[in-house]
């Protein structure tokens, strides 16, 4: 069952979820939007390896902005930290970032339970287009769950800023 906005409201206000910092403004029927912080991450080689830690470059955006070009993916971050030990976050592009050709995320929209800070942002356009930092950029959604629970206590817990990919760790279990 996915949550309602009044009760995402109720639920941040009772500490059972976390959206910081919060804007009843930024509440929609059944969404929270969240907002593009001031980071990005960008690869610096074209080809990536999995097995491997990849190499970045950080941007700080500026009050202008940054024009994103298709064929390279900036990984972004929320303004706001979000999570929650008793609902399972889900995040999507909001409709108007969408019509422009803006995705939010490539795959990863299940935020796991448990997990609590900014969520990083996979941003790809399909035509150049200007991003600027606080803009409301996508929703996110809460939805609860049925089971037992098990907390996240993963490699990315607690990312306050765009998190490169860490699959390469996976690969290092192995050894």
């Amino acid at each position: 069952m996915i949550l309602t906005g009044p009760k995402i409201h109720e639920e941040v206000l009772n500490g059972n979820i976390v959206i910081d910092p919060f804007d009843p403004v930024q509440l929609n029927p059944n969404s929270y939007d969240f907002r593009l912080g001031s980071k990005l991450k960008v690869y610096k080689n074209l080809e990536l390896d999995t097995k491997n830690e990849n190499e970045t470059e950080t941007i700080e955006l500026t009050e202008s902005g940054i024009v994103l070009y298709p064929n390279k993916l900036y990984l972004g971050h929320t303004v706001e930290k979000i999570g929650s030990e008793k609902y399972v976050p889900i995040i999507r592009g909001k409709s108007s970032t969408g019509r422009l050709g803006l995705f939010v995320h490539i795959t990863a929209d299940l935020i796991d339970i448990g997990y609590i800070g900014r969520f990083t942002l996979m941003l790809h356009a399909v035509q150049p287009l200007r991003v600027l930092p606080g803009m409301r950029i996508g929703q996110v959604t809460f939805w609860k769950v049925f089971g037992d629970i098990k907390l996240y206590e993963g490699k990315y817990q607690g990312s306050m800023e765009p998190a490169a990919s860490q699959v390469y760790k996976d690969f290092k279990l192995k050894d």
